[in-house]
Parts: structure tokens; C-alpha cells; sequence
């Protein structure tokens, strides 16, 4: 495992990092086995957030009584001071520290969300007081807003910049890696595995690996998965053209509009199992129509439940058309029906 600096903070953290929605899944005792066998390989650097449930507190019970050993980030989606400190003494508690290394605001994807963590009683005004009375080291922010993440760069506020980075979602490598470099960020790559729909680990990392000073942060469900990744950081990253026409099927194969399984969508008001169903068109690319269907039958028939009241658009951070491609992908999975009969 190769170790870098964090941007301009001084720190030296792990090549590659740790991000903690998936241990949601897991038992505890799991939860803090994959994690501690993260640390064991080397990884050093762990993100979180207030929002992912128990996450911060299977972290905090895995790392209890070796604080300095590694580098723990979390996040608020709170807008107001008030809510935004709430969040952190939360995170403090469940984590067993009395400080963040790097406190984020979480999501800033759009104008009315700068505007309201900016102004006065904004969310900012309360980290920025964590930070001069030691709780917060360094204040970090998120975005799946391409231009809105080049905004957040550029203020000079922020210490780390986190977004999605893969090689379908590369478009941060032309202007806001570049920028976020020159300003001595540290760059934070989420959804490594662009939520899931790459299923190559070997391709995922061989292009993240060219941009060195890019932290990947993907999730790790068992320690399976954590030995797999960090396996790929024991050899020369060499990139074929076999590697290059693979990432070109997967471009091709997911197109532009695709389910990143963030599940800000969810729940689902009326009870639409949305993640699963926005899926079906590439699980059945990949399965047989009888092995898809049978997969996914309980979340193909909760669309039939969808009422079109938006909500689950209004809170996907890609801004996709929800409804329509749940509709699209339930008329393949009734065809499949048919054709199986």
C-alpha cells in the first residue's frame, strides 16, 4: 500500500480508502471484522456520514482505543447551523472521538443548497466554529454536480472535494481534478464501481490507479472484498487494450442514464422497491430472462405501486426521470413474463 498526502492538510493516509455504506448491511461483529481487516491491510482512510444509519457506529466500535491510527471522515446534509452541529455531536458520540478528521457537507449539488449552507445560520457557520474549537480538523464538501463541484473548489472554503469518479462517470478528470490539484484539495473518488455497475474490479482500478492523487473510496461488504481490491495494490498498474475495449462495453452497455444504487431515493412512499427495479435492464443483460426474473420478481412488482408523485426525482442526486425508466424496465420484465410462460 502506497501512503500520500491528504491535499494540503499535512495528513499522510492509504492510496485507497474505505467507504462505509455498504457494513450498513452487516452485524456488528461483521461489520467491525471488515473493517479491521481493512486496517490490517493498510487502508487507513475511512469515510462516512450521519445519514448511513449505524455506520459511524460499528467505525467507532472497530477503531475504539486506536483514534490516531486512522483517518475518520463523516458528513452532514443538514443547511442550518443548528441541525448541522446536532449531526455532529451525534457523529462524535457514535464515532467514540472528540474530533473529525474531515467534517463534509454532504451533497451541495445545486444553487439553493450553497445558498443555505452559506448564509447566515448556514450550515458552514456551524463547522467552521467545530473547527476553531478542535472537533473538526479540516471541512470537506460532496457534490454529484459537475459544475457545482467546480464552484465548491474554487471558493478556497474546503480542504477535500469528494465525487463520483469511474471510467463511465470520467468527466471530473477534465476540469475538476485539474482544478481541485491546483488548489491543493485532497480529491475524494466515490461510487468507484459506479454504484455497483461495474463488476470488474481489476478494470475499475486499473483506470482509477492513473490518477495518483485521487483517494478511490469504495464500499466493502466482507473481507472477500477488501482482499480483492487491496490485492490489486500489490502489483504495477498496467492497462491493456483488452482493458480498453472492456471499459468501452460497459460504457456502451450502461449509456449515459443508469442507476447509481445511492438510494437517496429511498423510501419510497407508496413502497416501490426502486433500486432494485432500476436495475432489472442490466441484470437481465447479464443473467438469463428466467434467472432475472425469479431475481428480481418482489421489486419488479412493487412498480405496479408507483403513483408518479416525484419524490424519488426530486432526491436522486443524478436527477433521473425515475418514473419513466422504472416503467421502461418493468415492460422488458413483463415481456420476460410472457416469453417464460
Amino acid at each position: 500500500m502506497r501512503y500520500m498526502e491528504f491535499g494540503k492538510t499535512g495528513m499522510i493516509v492509504s492510496e485507497l480508502g474505505f467507504g462505509c455504506i455498504p457494513i450498513i448491511r452487516l452485524d456488528v461483529d461483521v461489520a467491525v471484522e471488515v473493517l479491521r481487516r481493512a486496517y490490517d491491510r493498510g487502508i487507513t482512510f475511512y469515510d462516512t456520514a450521519n445519514a448511513y444509519r449505524d455506520s459511524e457506529e460499528k467505525i467507532g466500535r472497530a477503531f475504539d482505543g486506536m483514534r490516531k491510527k486512522v483517518f475518520l471522515a463523516t458528513k452532514t446534509l443538514r443547511r442550518d447551523a443548528e441541525g448541522a452541529a446536532k449531526h455532529l455531536e451525534n457523529s462524535l458520540r457514535r464515532l467514540r472521538t472528540d474530533y473529525i478528521d474531515l467534517y463534509q457537507l454532504h451533497q451541495i449539488a445545486q444553487e439553493k443548497d450553497w445558498n443555505a449552507v452559506t448564509a447566515p445560520g448556514g450550515a458552514l457557520e456551524a463547522v467552521v466554529r467545530a473547527r476553531e474549537e478542535g472537533k473538526v480538523r479540516w471541512i470537506g464538501v460532496t457534490s454529484h454536480n459537475l459544475s457545482m463541484a467546480l464552484k465548491l473548489v474554487r471558493t478556497g472554503l474546503f480542504s477535500s472535494i469528494q465525487f463520483p469518479f469511474n471510467f463511465i462517470e470520467e468527466n471530473g478528470n477534465n476540469e475538476l481534478i485539474p482544478a481541485a490539484c491546483e488548489q491543493g484539495l485532497g480529491i475524494l473518488a466515490m461510487k468507484p464501481f459506479a454504484g455497483g455497475m461495474i463488476d470488474n474490479a481489476g478494470i475499475a482500478f486499473k483506470f482509477l490507479r492513473k490518477y495518483p492523487n485521487v483517494l478511490p473510496i469504495p464500499g466493502y461488504d466482507s473481507v472477500d472484498s477488501v482482499e480483492e481490491v487491496v490485492s490489486l495494490y500489490r502489483q504495477p498498474n498496467v492497462v491493456t487494450a483488452e482493458d480498453l475495449r472492456l471499459m468501452d462495453h460497459y460504457r456502451v452497455e450502461l449509456g449515459k442514464e443508469f442507476c447509481r444504487r445511492c438510494e437517496y431515493c429511498q423510501p419510497c412512499p407508496s413502497g416501490v422497491m426502486i433500486t432494485i427495479a432500476m436495475g432489472y435492464r442490466i441484470v437481465a443483460s447479464r443473467m438469463s430472462p428466467a434467472v432475472s426474473v425469479e431475481f428480481c420478481r418482489p421489486a419488479m412488482e412493487s412498480v405496479k405501486l408507483c403513483d408518479n408523485c416525484g419524490i424519488c426525482v426530486e432526491r436522486c442526486p443524478y436527477e433521473l426521470p425515475i418514473p419513466d425508466m422504472l416503467k421502461l424496465n418493468y415492460d422488458l420484465y413483463e415481456k420476460h413474463v410472457a416469453d417464460l410462460r
